[in-house]
């Protein structure tokens, strides 16, 4: 069992450790998504849609609700990671959120109306690895957990 200390990180279970660290990974994703030169065409960075032609590390295509979203997902993963259950939900609902996006990525032609993320195929590969290394973090980091599940 994990000792008290007086910032609280060793009381923390290993899926909220998870958790936070997934989230603060979009938190800061998000910021660098609104950040000219790691941001490259900032110029053209547009809301929504596929014609926004801003590329995160030149390779991610992004848009500001795409980058929106990263904040968004970010704070929630901080938030829910003050309980093992909630940790566990974000990594394995936020995980089954990315492979659906991943399978979204395929259907969806990266020129319709409907790419308005914007999502390109670094993207889509990324959603991938995303969506199974969260939902695997979920299930390996509470396994044998009845806590993490309640």
């Amino acid at each position: 069992m994990a000792t008290h200390t007086s910032t609280g990180l060793a009381s923390r279970t290993n899926v909220q450790k998870a958790s936070m660290v997934v989230g603060a990974v979009f938190l800061l994703v998000g910021v660098l998504g609104f950040v000219p030169g790691i941001t490259g065409n900032y110029n053209q960075l547009g809301f929504a849609g596929h014609h926004s032609e801003a590329m995160l590390l030149g390779l991610f295509q992004v848009s500001a609700l795409h980058n929106i979203v990263h904040l968004l997902f970010g704070a929630a993963g901080l938030a829910l990671a003050r309980t093992a259950a909630g940790a566990r939900s974000f990594l394995l609902y936020g995980g089954i959120i990315y492979l659906v996006l991943f399978v979204y990525g395929l259907v969806i032609p990266m020129e319709s109306e409907g790419n308005f993320v914007p999502l390109n195929g670094f993207d889509n590969v990324l959603h991938l690895l995303l969506g199974v290394g969260m939902v695997a973090l979920a299930l390996v980091l509470t396994r044998g957990h009845a806590k993490a599940r309640a």
